[in-house]
């Protein structure tokens, strides 16, 4: 008989009006459609699902639509910023998430309109307000991009 403990993990999702609660970001630059698979601040991953009705694709390229890889970055900056907030608590809006530092970005095939991007997030440390994620964007099983983020939580007045 096994007399170990397992804890259970509990995960959690965040509605559109959760994300928008959580972050300052607006249309046309929030990147995130909702959240799902939450485990506090650990993991979570973000969903994008990209339309061609979004401005972007006017010069982003006419006649074949790409969603700039920039914005993917943003995307898995925002899934992250979005739950360390949630997880923190957000006392009233006063605290917001900016990031430091993009490393090994690399970008493995392009997503478009009709893709539904999925940000994976993982936590890869974090001391006191400072941390980093490695975080990997996904379509249809196939990673598209993947980076380490490093962010830091500050006061909305800083």
């Amino acid at each position: 008989m096994n007399d170990t403990v397992t804890e259970a993990t509990e995960l959690d999702a965040m509605s559109i009006a959760e994300i928008l609660e959580a972050l300052p970001h607006r249309y046309p630059f929030l990147m995130i459609d909702k959240i799902i698979d939450i485990n506090g601040d650990e993991s979570a991953v973000g969903i994008k699902n990209i339309t061609f009705n979004e401005p972007i694709f006017q010069g982003h390229f006419p006649g074949n639509p790409i969603f700039p890889g920039v914005l993917i970055i943003e995307g898995m900056a925002q899934t992250a910023g979005a739950i360390v907030i949630k997880h923190d608590g957000n006392a009233n809006g006063k605290k917001i998430v900016m990031m430091l530092g993009v490393d090994n970005a690399r970008f493995r095939k392009p997503a478009g309109p009709g893709d539904r991007l999925e940000f994976h997030i993982t936590k890869m440390h974090r001391r006191r307000n400072v941390g980093r994620y490695e975080a990997k964007a996904i379509v249809d099983g196939k990673v598209v991009a993947e980076a380490e983020i490093t962010a830091m939580i500050v006061g909305a007045d800083s």
